[in-house]
């Protein structure tokens, strides 16, 4: 009985370990991980930044750095299809949502891949966001369609299903491969 005991502890510090070591792993840097980029233009062509993906251990890796932007709290999405059409960029499609999810990071059935953290833009135009998305691939980001990184005009409430009520869309580049 005491061999048991000791032997069924020994295992469930294994699997504890096992599963610590996941978690720490989560977002590592991948070698020779590959690397996708996204210019974002405003509706008449500005350029007002870059989203970049790159591979990590259980994800991807996402960072947008945006400059010459209006102040304030925006959505930051991707999205389903690699195209920015002005003026409204209704051709970047809905969010990405590869695993059918409900939208938002604070509801209970969510969230989209594609649900990024709110993009707060300073009084100098500029903001950033770095965020790893656990599941997301590099294959599903440049499916046959491609994708897209939008930012929408208000803030994204990350619970409201499709997209938040963040607003319009401001901002889009289209993710291609680097």
């Amino acid at each position: 009985m005491r061999i048991a005991i000791i032997a069924g502890g020994l295992a469930a510090t294994l699997a504890l370990a096992a599963c610590h070591e996941d978690k720490a792993a989560l977002g590592a840097p991948t070698p020779q991980g590959a690397r996708a980029v996204a210019m974002l233009r405003t509706a008449d062509g500005a350029d007002v930044g870059r989203a970049t993906a790159t591979e990590v251990s259980g994800g991807l890796r996402i960072t947008v750095d945006a400059s010459a932007m209006p102040p304030g709290t925006h959505g930051a999405h991707i999205h389903t299809t690699g195209k920015c059409d002005a003026p409204d960029f209704a051709s970047a499609g809905g969010h990405w949502n590869p695993t059918s999810m409900k939208h938002g990071s604070m509801n209970p059935q969510g969230p989209h891949e594609g649900d990024l953290p709110n993009l707060v833009i300073g009084a100098d135009g500029r903001g950033t966001i770095g965020v790893t998305v656990p599941g997301a691939t590099m294959a599903g980001l440049l499916d046959a369609d491609g994708s897209a990184l939008v930012v929408h005009a208000k803030a994204d409430d990350l619970m409201t299903d499709p997209s938040g009520n963040s607003g319009g869309r401001v901002a889009c580049g289209v993710f291609t491969a680097s």
